[in-house]
């Protein structure tokens, strides 16, 4: 055989069998799904298992009539994959789509139409939105239209960090909205390449692991509602309703009308690992964009809605997501889906975490009955491709299935713990009945987690569902009117208080206190064992006057103002030292839940309670005063932490220490800036060491160490 005849054999998926609408194809392999450049053409693959045929549709790039359509010949179709090879095209200036034809029978789950263009769910680049807000001509019969996307990013030696789950600190945050606002003086607002110009600030705060709101393709302009009070038009602005689980939303990229929003994520993921920051995706699969029976028709419902979603007897949708169908996620075919787009976005984008929405939807079977073991929830913890990934689960969803606590986690999962959120919001109001309920928080939350360890818990007190931390300790009630839903959405139950005035106030009494809660709140979230998730802009006290809904509000009330880095610079600096206080003292971050065990280096438990009186603990429901000691293994300081919710001042006895060590104050949210607080390894030494007056709703700091000789 001659060199050139071996190179024919090697080369013979290169060459057509069959021609189609004047184009030459061939077979395509059934796997990968999705469009993918392969020698002289691209390869098609899609799966629908009721569809009787299936039609190529190949649009010129922004052209709004198709330039062919190529039926798939049958012997095309591998088991319930049609996949073919066409050859001979420009696939970079093309999109594509599909019409499945199959029968139309919605009481035995079936909506084929094969007069709709289907997005491919594989797509790794949707075109239709290039540019955020931009009206879309609803004139066409084809919205998302799916693009082929070439993988030739230069990664160099960029990798996930893999960083240990008890050190992050996770800082929540939506890609638009962090640089959106005008103050924000980036190039590119309200993009991927902003958020990059961002990363010294995020890297001077602190935190390691940047949380972003979803980036899966969405359609911003799928609101129909106004705000009454002004008429401006309302957007879906979180990104909640995915229309395409592979592709990054393209609105979120400066370069996005270029079709290059792909490599401008990648570059921000690169440069962020570079900075030491961690990538968190906040994922949404537990429903679609698509709704119900009177929902679009954009990709799952067209290709085998059967299969897809899940379905009541009656072939309507189940409603467990509260926003119109339920993904059915354990379905085999739909669970490599989504272990496919998981995989996808670590091995492409190299994320290097997901958050899961409402991921109790997750352990749900084909009739929505909870699984005992969720195959979907194991199959995600044993994946090779995702083994060093972190995966959060929201164990709740709005069917009424709450999880936390009990989530299927295999070893692997990691949790939003709603418990620790509600427990310390309520003793910050002063409460009564919760102080005991406060320590199993702070200590990691050993109810829930005992065999699963500390990091499996999430902390936090705000997220971009309800109120910020501002807002939690100025308002009573929520104010969504400007949602254009009368009040009616958003969570009713958060464990607020107003300090005295619902909303702004010139009253310095209230302020002041307000400015004290909130470093109360980020003291307690900084010291408990379990990781710590930052709501952005809570440490600048961002507001959104009320509204702890802001999921359409494309606009201040939503985004970050960057003059309030200056004009909340207290609490700014209040936030970055207690992260880097967390950073100093490993027995805050410890993976072990604390057992009471003495140390033998010190003599000290590894944690102990304590009250106005060291070692007595009051437990009574009308306690609202608790202290908390840890004592790491080796020569660590000795960290105690004050939590006065009460709105007197108490006289402190505190525990003796070991021989030649002494308390020094860290941290007083009683006093006064700059005094409120100091750099870690800079704490001043207490002159009566035996006691500490803690003033009203304060949380006191003190280390317990060998004094510094330079001091």
């Amino acid at each position: 055989m001659t060199e050139a005849q071996s190179e024919q054999v090697l080369r013979v998926d290169a060459y057509p069998t069959h021609e189609v609408g004047g184009y030459r194809v061939r077979a395509g392999k059934p796997f990968p799904f999705g469009a993918n450049v392969v020698p002289g053409g691209v390869s098609f693959s899609v799966f629908s298992d009721q569809a009787t045929s299936m039609t190529l549709v190949i649009f010129k790039r922004g052209e709004p009539e198709p330039m062919a359509e190529l039926e798939f010949p049958e012997e095309f179709r591998t088991g319930s994959v049609f996949a073919m090879t066409v050859f001979g095209l420009d696939h970079e200036n093309i999109e594509y789509g599909y019409r499945a034809d199959g029968p139309y029978d919605p009481v035995t789950g079936h909506r084929f139409d094969a007069r709709q263009i289907l997005s491919d769910p594989y797509a790794r680049l949707i075109a239709g939105r290039d540019v955020w807000g931009v009206e879309p001509d609803r004139s066409r019969g084809y919205q998302y239209r799916s693009r082929v996307c070439l993988q030739d990013f230069d990664w160099g030696d960029d990798t996930p960090l893999r960083l240990p789950a008890e050190d992050l600190v996770v800082y929540e945050t939506h890609v638009r909205g962090f640089t959106r606002h005008p103050s924000s003086q980036v190039t590119a607002p309200g993009t991927f390449a902003g958020l990059r110009e961002k990363i010294p600030y995020l890297k001077e705060l602190g935190i390691n692991c940047i949380e972003l709101l979803p980036v899966f393709e969405f359609d911003e302009s799928d609101n129909p509602r106004t705000n009454p009070e002004t008429g401006e038009r309302l957007f879906d602005y979180w990104g909640y309703n995915t229309v395409s689980f592979f592709a990054p939303k393209a609105g979120y990229a400066a370069t996005g009308r270029y079709g290059m929003q792909g490599d401008e994520f990648r570059t921000l993921i690169k440069d962020l690992h570079a900075a030491g920051i961690e990538v968190i995706l906040d994922v949404v699969f537990n429903h679609t964009a698509e709704g119900n029976e009177q929902g679009p028709t954009i990709s799952f419902k067209g290709l085998d809605n059967a299969t897809y979603y899940m379905l009541t007897p009656e072939g309507y949708y189940f409603n467990f997501s509260g926003t119109g169908n339920t993904v059915n996620c354990n379905h085999p075919v739909v669970r490599n889906y989504v272990l496919d787009c998981l995989r996808h976005w670590v091995a492409d984008y190299h994320i290097d975490g997901f958050r899961f929405d409402l991921a109790a939807i997750l352990g749900r079977a084909l009739d929505g009955t909870p699984l005992p073991n969720p195959p979907l929830l194991e199959l995600l913890a044993y994946d090779p491709v995702l083994r060093h990934t972190k995966l959060i689960a929201e164990a709740w969803d709005a069917g009424g299935l709450y999880e936390v606590g009990n989530f299927p986690a295999y070893g692997r999962w990691a949790e939003w713990n709603g418990k620790y959120r509600d427990t310390v919001r309520s003793f910050l109001k002063g409460d009564p009945g919760v102080t005991g309920e406060l320590a199993t928080r702070i200590a990691g939350s050993p109810d829930l987690y005992s065999t699963r360890g500390t990091s499996a818990s999430v902390n936090f007190l705000t997220a971009h569902d309800g109120f910020t931390l501002a807002d939690l300790v100025s308002y009573n009630d929520k104010h969504n009117e400007a949602n254009g839903e009368g009040n009616n959405d958003g969570g009713n139950d958060n464990a607020s208080w107003n300090c005295g005035a619902e909303g702004p106030t010139d009253d310095p009494e209230v302020n002041r206190l307000r400015t004290r809660q909130m470093k109360n709140a980020l003291a307690i979230l900084m010291t408990s064992q379990g990781i710590p998730m930052l709501l952005s802009g809570d440490e600048v006290a961002r507001t959104q006057q009320g509204n702890n809904n802001t999921y359409c509000q494309d606009n201040e009330l939503s985004w970050f103002d960057w003059d309030q880095v200056d004009e909340n610079a207290e609490l700014l600096r209040f936030t970055r030292e207690m992260i880097a206080f967390r950073g100093h003292h490993r027995e805050l971050r410890s993976t072990s839940h604390p057992t009471g065990q003495v140390r033998e280096s010190l003599g000290l438990p590894d944690i102990s309670w304590h009250g106005e009186r060291a070692w007595q603990p009051d437990w009574s429901a009308e306690s609202r005063l608790l202290a908390v000691a840890r004592c790491g293994t080796g020569d660590d300081d000795v960290v105690y932490v004050a939590m006065n919710s009460h709105w007197e001042s108490h006289d402190l006895e505190l525990p003796a220490l070991p021989h030649g060590r002494s308390w020094h104050l860290f941290a007083d949210t009683g006093a006064e800036a700059p005094h409120d607080i100091r750099t870690p390894g800079g704490e001043a030494e207490l002159e009566n060491a035996g006691k500490y007056l803690i003033g009203p709703r304060s949380v006191v700091i003190l280390v317990g160490r060998t004094p510094d000789p330079e001091l």
